[in-house]
């Protein structure tokens, strides 16, 4: 008893105090069970090893380690006082000491869970498993062995309670479910095993990421507003408290929200698990059942704080049920809508991560271009791009690679621009079309009172963070950085040219949607594509154009039929959407009178475009006509008064007259013209108003 005691007090001197040692001993526990079970079955240890010869290797190394003249009456429990008193003089974390004091396990369960896992570490284990249960190919443990082992044991344990446990926590697998119970087969999860093994995967699974706590930013390097980072300062306490479960931080996408959870992550002394979901409308559950089973004894293993990254959409909600095995808070990601329920919603914390200001982004700026970017273009980078956080460390890492391409050092506006551009394409191609960029408000043939319009909106853009500076406090905390313009009139008097004007004038992308092609028959799908692409050009600081706007904007009607009231749905979606908007957004629509009263008064800017008169018609020939045209210069001032055409007629007619030219000298002549002018006038079913044509009729087609 001396000799025990001693060896109990200081077992195992020569294993290094990590968790890769730890479960080796724990394995060596469960190999201890499968050999007195095994001399049990052949009722001596000497034809066991005769059977299994490699089971004296482990003899051996179990007798090297203080197990040697133990009766199998004892050595099972000396092993766990040994491997306890081993453990006591570890303070940092041992996944397999973590696990049972997190899931409340006992030692039986335990030794259960590394007997399943033993051919994970010795395949001969297999051909042990295979002979003993009399199951020719069947090199896993069956319930019924397992069953059998602890009924032979003295204390007579039920396997049944501490394999539904196993299973809760999702720690163990039945291969096949469909045999009867005694035959099934039973494995850990390779996943589980590796991390119980004291391995750190950066990549456990594809739906999941680890990050060690000292790859996560610490909380006094967020660049965050100062009242954020008084909450985030915070957290710890909150957290450890246990008042807090769940802390949900809502916001853009690309905008620091999983580095703030990491942060809060790292001031507990965790690591972050970070989990891809998916909520879906018609099943809240976003993620397959087995894995929310094992994901709170992942996260347990990993020292690790979870943290669910959720896409929900209008309507739609997120499930996060309670996490069996794990203790500790859980971190939730999601965007400005949706909600989220279930067991683990319970004491939830919401932090709001906005789009960051000028000052931030400047912050963000410096960390991604030190110094290699001049003071005055820096100034005008913070300004004209307002990307989320994690969108200009991207745009700011492809910028400096075109700079390197020009051979320069320093980035540019044009740098930034082309980067910003490339990673548009790549978020929103497929959900709206880029539209080039060009020109100046000369270029556009309009009334003197819609050109001072567009002017004032163009002012209205370039100053839209500072405007809320510049009046009272009442009507600030109304305001967002965001731009709402509707652009009315009929087809072709310049509302997409206005728009391209703008985006050219701004230095910004322009991307156009056509309303008519997002309207989905399926209820919520409208909805869902339409905060999809908002939330894209919010993020990206791009101007949205949406064209044909009466296919959602038009009044809302009384409530006849579900088709009905599922179109006020969207149209209310649409209006409230757009009030918290905080992009620049530009709505056309050639029925002015349908668009709801709603939409108009929550427009910031409201332009009218009307047909062009007879010098705005006049300007516009004068542009879009070649400066080497033989058109004379009667001909044209009868057709500009007499021709009432708006701008996108005199375009499609010049057009036409180009392509005649091309055929008969190149040169747009007066015939050519004329013959244009008719077959647009033929088109939209009307009667040339010119008084004499000399066109032959051959050319008129």
């Amino acid at each position: 008893m001396e000799k025990e005691h001693i060896m109990i007090t200081h077992p195992f001197p020569d294993l290094p105090p990590t968790p890769a040692a730890h479960f080796k001993l724990c394995f060596y526990g469960a190999v201890l069970h499968a050999i007195e079970r095994a001399c049990f079955f052949y009722e001596s240890q000497e034809t066991a090893l005769k059977k299994f010869p490699f089971l004296a290797g482990y003899i051996n190394e179990l007798a090297v380690q203080g197990l040697d003249g133990l009766a199998h009456s004892e050595a099972d429990e000396w092993w766990k006082k040994a491997l306890r008193a081993w453990e006591q003089g570890v303070p940092g974390h041992l996944p397999i000491r973590a696990l049972r004091e997190a899931a409340e396990l006992d030692d039986a369960t335990l030794t259960v869970l590394l007997c399943i896992g033993l051919i994970e570490e010795d395949a001969r284990f297999g051909v042990l498993f295979e002979t003993i249960q009399g199951m020719p190919g069947q090199h896993r443990p069956t319930f019924g062995l397992l069953n059998a082992w602890w009924q032979e044991d003295d204390r007579r344990d039920d396997l049944r309670p501490m394999f539904r446990r196993l299973q809760e926590l999702g720690l163990v697998q039945v291969i096949n479910p469909d045999a009867p119970r005694a035959e099934w087969a039973l494995q850990v999860p390779a996943l589980l095993w590796d991390v119980l093994r004291g391995e750190r995967l950066q990549r456990p699974a594809p739906w999941a990421r680890y990050y060690e706590p000292h790859q996560l930013t610490l909380s006094d390097a967020l660049i965050v507003s100062e009242g954020l980072q008084q909450s985030i300062d915070t957290l710890p306490a909150v957290l450890v408290s246990g008042g807090v479960r769940t802390l949900l931080i809502r916001g853009p996408q690309h905008n620091g929200r999983r580095t703030i959870l990491g942060a809060a992550a790292h001031a507990l002394g965790r690591g972050m698990l970070e989990v891809t979901a998916q909520a879906e409308a018609s099943s809240p559950v976003t993620l397959q059942d087995e894995r929310w089973r094992y994901l709170g004894s992942l996260a347990t293993l990993l020292h690790a704080m979870p943290v669910m990254v959720w896409d929900v959409g209008p309507g739609e909600t997120a499930f996060l049920p309670r996490l069996s095995g794990y203790d500790g808070p859980v971190g939730v990601v999601m965007g400005q809508q949706g909600g989220i329920t279930g067991p683990g919603a319970e004491r939830v914390l919401t932090l709001k991560r906005d789009m960051p200001d000028l000052s931030e982004r400047q912050a963000h700026w410096q960390v991604v271009a030190g110094s290699e970017v001049s003071a005055e273009d820096e100034a005008e980078i913070c300004e004209r791009f307002r990307l989320s956080s994690g969108n200009i460390r991207r745009v700011g890492s492809m910028a400096q690679s075109y700079a390197a391409l020009a051979g320069r050092t320093g980035l540019t506006p044009a740098d930034v621009q082309q980067a910003a551009r490339a990673l548009g394409r790549e978020s929103l191609d497929s959900l709206a079309q880029q539209v080039n960029t060009f020109g100046v408000w000369s270029d556009l043939a309009v009334r003197p009172t819609t050109l001072m319009e567009l002017e004032l909106l163009e002012n209205r853009c370039r100053h839209r963070e500072r405007l809320g500076e510049q009046v009272g406090d009442t009507l600030a905390v109304q305001m967002n950085a965001g731009v709402r313009a509707l652009l009315t009139g009929p087809s072709g008097t310049g509302k997409t040219m206005a728009a391209r004007i703008l985006a050219s004038r701004l230095s910004l992308d322009l991307y156009r949607l056509d309303l008519s092609s997002v309207v989905n028959k399926y209820i919520g799908e409208t909805e869902k594509r339409l905060n999809q692409i908002l939330n894209r050009a919010e993020e990206l600081g791009v101007i949205l154009l949406l064209d044909e706007g009466d296919a959602l904007l038009t009044q809302r009607t009384n409530v006849q039929t579900s088709n009905d009231r599922y179109a006020n749905l969207e149209t209310n979606f649409l209006l409230q959407r757009l009030e918290a908007f905080e992009g620049i957004v530009l709505v056309t629509t050639n029925a002015g009178d349908r668009i709801d009263s709603a939409f108009q008064r929550r427009m910031d800017v409201v332009i009218e475009f009307r047909p062009p008169e007879t010098m705005e018609r006049w300007g516009i020939w004068q542009t879009h006509l070649p400066a080497s045209h033989d058109v004379p210069l009667v001909m044209l001032q009868e057709v500009a008064t007499r021709c009432e055409l708006t701008g996108g007629q005199i375009r499609n007619t010049v057009l036409h007259a180009a392509l005649l030219a091309l055929n008969n000298g190149g040169r747009v002549k007066e015939e050519h013209l004329e013959a244009a002018i008719l077959r647009e006038y033929r088109k939209m079913n009307g009667v040339c108003p010119l008084r004499k044509t000399t066109t032959p009729a051959h050319q008129r087609r």
